[in-house]
């Protein structure tokens, strides 16, 4: 009788007892690798090499290619880049808000801007962010990133597509998101 009360006792404890995950680190650098979207008549490509820290995501990005002036960049939802760019699925969007500018308050969790390439199709920029991240609920490991033809309108455009996508026009470019050796 004592056995069967103290198993008893210990099986409550053991599942109640909330799970942890201690032999998994949260990964601290990650990649991404551009390249042209195949239906997309273009020539682009580049990297992005993501870092985690205290303050945010740290992106540094190197992009050539591309048509001078303000392009959409964005994270997408899904990891998926074959047969182009549009597998990437929508904005990753965990919180099914609308579309915002990354200091807006209600944004897509993947919704990063505009980057600026300069007058000869390259971007080499920074970007923080303090949304997305390599691990929890806004993991961008696994997703995409896709460059778009135009610039984002931040969800403060007249446009049907405003509140999704920024009306930021076709996708030109995108990579998969991956874990790098730290």
């Amino acid at each position: 009788m004592l056995k069967a009360l103290l198993f008893s006792l210990l099986l409550t404890l053991a599942s109640s007892t909330p799970c942890r995950r201690t032999n998994t680190p949260t990964p601290q650098k990650a990649t991404s690798y551009l390249q042209p979207d195949p239906s997309a008549s273009t020539k682009i490509n580049g990297t992005v090499d993501i870092t985690q820290t205290k303050t945010g995501l740290h992106l540094k990005l190197y992009i050539q290619g591309l048509s001078p002036g303000e392009h959409g960049f964005h994270v997408h939802a899904f990891g998926s880049i074959f047969p182009n760019c549009t597998a990437a699925g929508d904005h990753f969007n965990p919180d099914n808000t609308t579309h915002g500018a990354p200091t807006d308050s209600v944004r897509h969790a993947g919704d990063l801007g505009n980057i600026v390439a300069n007058e000869f199709g390259v971007v080499d920029t920074e970007i923080v962010d303090s949304v997305i991240a390599l691990d929890g609920r806004y993991n961008i490991i696994g997703r995409s990133f896709v460059v778009h033809a135009n610039r984002d309108d931040l969800g403060r455009g007249n446009a049907p597509t405003s509140k999704t996508n920024g009306n930021s026009g076709a996708r030109v470019a995108c990579g998969v998101i991956g874990i790098a050796k730290s």
